[in-house]
């Protein structure tokens, strides 16, 4: 390839980014999903989100009428997750997804709740989507609010 040629290569592609670039300064900044959230909202979204820690909490400490309400058998042992995790806090789900030494596999947080579930619990696996593996996930989360995100960190 000769100087010349490579040169309008060069320039050629610089036009086209800068031609992508101009666009974007006309359009302006993107607006999409940017609509005002209202104070009613605001306390609406916490509320439904603090429901579903209070549930999470109710199974994360074994309570059986919620087990029941909700449709699902974490443990046979009689032992909830809080045994082996009584401050929460030590579940660190900043950390996932990552390889899980215990599992043997590269592994999302909701992949860890089932394999506590099904191996020391030696309860029945939850669906991933289902209502309690989200309150779980939520609890578990919010526990450990502020912490630094860290995936893939053992």
């Amino acid at each position: 390839m000769t100087a010349q040629v490579k040169f309008s290569s060069l320039l050629s592609r610089a036009c086209l980014a800068g031609t992508f670039v101009g666009i974007a300064l006309l359009a302006g900044p993107a607006v999409a999903n940017k609509s005002p959230v209202s104070q009613a909202q605001l306390n609406a979204y916490e509320e439904a989100f603090m429901d579903e820690v209070k549930k999470g909490d109710l199974l994360f400490h074994g309570d059986a009428a919620t087990e029941k309400k909700m449709g699902v058998k974490l443990t046979t042992t009689g032992m909830a997750c809080a045994m082996c995790h009584p401050m929460t806090s030590d579940t660190h789900p900043q950390t996932f997804p990552k390889y899980q030494a215990e599992m043997g596999q590269f592994a999302t947080l909701r992949d860890m709740i089932n394999w506590c579930i099904e191996k020391p619990n030696q309860g029945e696996k939850i669906d991933v989507n289902s209502e309690a593996m989200k309150a779980l996930e939520t609890y578990i989360i919010w526990s450990n609010k502020g912490s630094v995100m860290t995936p893939g960190r053992y």
